[in-house]
């Protein structure tokens, strides 16, 4: 049910081992994967886990197009990120479990490289909601003027379509690190 990203390699790099779904930055056929399905309104669960100084995210309602040289250029991201090692754990906006580069969580609940965090992410009918171990990290209404707002007050203004698609695909990151996702359930609302 998973694809690299307008399928620029064959996806090698992902491995389904011990009951999850890995990357190895070391490996042929690196991507981002993307899900072979489309998503409106969901809840999506996942477990995740980064390597040390380790940094991915999970992204949705991604557009895959040849018009985009990335997924990420159309959908948001929860991040997924070691804070205390990646150089981007000093961003606010970029700390595992916000809205990347768009909100940053009032309070954290990520735990140490190489453990288990479980995030959900809510999306229906434009609400939003992003938890990381069963803590509201992010809550928010897209497609509204205040959403537009916070895209052009973000790094993603250069990219026009960038969180407007209403449907779209379920994204995990080729961020360059190791990480590893299981559990990945799906319920469309």
């Amino acid at each position: 049910g998973w694809h690299v990203y307008l399928n620029k390699s064959n996806g090698a790099a992902w491995k389904a081992t011990d009951g999850s779904l890995s990357f190895d930055p070391q490996a042929e056929g690196k991507g981002d994967l993307l899900s072979d399905g489309e998503y409106e309104n969901f809840e999506l669960s996942v477990d995740w886990k980064v390597e040390e100084g380790g940094y991915s995210g999970i992204i949705f309602l991604a557009v895959e197009s040849p018009k985009y040289e990335h997924a990420w250029h159309t959908g948001p991201e929860m991040q997924c990120l070691d804070n205390d090692r990646h150089p981007d754990g000093k961003i606010p906006k970029h700390r595992a479990g916000n809205l990347y580069d768009l909100i940053a969580s009032k309070q954290e609940s990520v735990k140490a490289p190489m453990e288990w965090n479980t995030a959900k992410i809510i999306c229906n009918k434009g609400h939003l909601e992003l938890w990381l171990n069963n803590v509201l990290q992010v809550e928010t209404t897209m497609f509204t003027p205040e959403w537009a707002a916070m895209i052009k007050g973000s790094k993603f203004v250069k990219y026009p379509d960038f969180g407007t698609a209403r449907k779209g695909h379920l994204m995990l990151q080729d961020h360059g690190n190791k990480v590893w996702f299981r559990n990945i359930k799906i319920r469309e609302l």
